[in-house]
C-alpha cells in the first residue's frame, strides 16, 4: 500500500522556506573520510570551516583551537568571542607577536576581522581561540563544542575535533595567520 504525498512545488517549498526564522543558522560539520574536520557550518554570512584543536598532555591547563572563517556577505565582520564551557574555564583570542626576538602569544584586542568576502584561517603560529584552564586533557578523536560570537552575525556553535598529529588541515602547515 502507497501512502500519497502532496505534490511540492517550487512556489510551496519558497513558501516554506519564507517561513524559516531569520535568526543565523548553524549547519553540522562533516569529517571526511580521512577522519579531517570538514564541511562548513554557517552563521549568516560567516562559514566556519575545518575547526580542529590539537591533542594536549595532562599536565597542560591550555590549548589551541584552530579554525578558517569565510565571510561570505558584504559587509565586514568581527569575531568578538569564543566560549567552550564544556572543556576550558575560559577562551581568548589570541595571536603571536614578537617579542625581543622571541614569538610570545597574546589576547587580541577588539576581535579578529574577518573582511567581507575573505577568509581568516585561525591556525598554529597566528591566530587562533585559546582554551585556558582544560578540564581535562585533550584526546584524539575528542569533540567538543566551541560557541563563535561575531559582532554582526550572532553566536553560532560548531563542533571542534581532536586531531591526532600530522593529521591538520592543510593550510594549518602554511603557518600564516589571514588567508589571501
Amino acid at each position: 500500500m502507497t501512502m500519497p504525498f502532496p505534490r511540492l512545488t517550487a512556489l510551496t517549498l519558497l513558501g516554506l522556506a519564507a517561513l524559516l526564522p531569520a535568526a543565523p543558522v548553524l549547519a553540522q560539520s562533516g569529517h571526511d573520510h580521512a577522519g579531517h574536520a570538514a564541511g562548513p557550518m554557517a552563521a549568516g554570512p560567516i562559514m566556519a570551516m575545518q575547526a580542529w584543536a590539537r591533542p594536549t598532555t595532562s599536565q597542560a591547563k591550555a590549548g589551541g583551537v584552530f579554525i578558517t572563517l569565510h565571510n561570505t556577505g558584504a559587509d565586514a565582520d568581527t569575531l568578538t568571542a569564543a566560549a567552550a564551557p564544556a572543556v576550558a574555564e575560559r577562551t581568548e583570542l589570541h595571536t603571536h607577536v614578537m617579542d625581543g626576538g622571541v614569538a610570545r602569544m597574546r589576547p587580541v584586542e577588539g576581535g579578529i576581522e574577518i573582511p567581507a568576502g575573505q577568509a581568516v584561517a585561525l591556525q598554529p603560529g597566528g591566530l587562533h581561540i585559546m582554551l585556558m584552564g582544560l578540564k581535562a586533557p585533550l584526546k584524539p578523536g575528542d569533540r567538543f563544542p566551541l560557541t563563535l560570537t561575531f559582532a554582526k552575525a550572532g553566536t553560532s556553535q560548531v563542533e571542534v575535533e581532536v586531531l591526532p598529529p600530522g593529521k591538520e588541515p592543510a593550510q594549518a602547515a602554511t603557518g600564516m595567520g589571514h588567508s589571501h
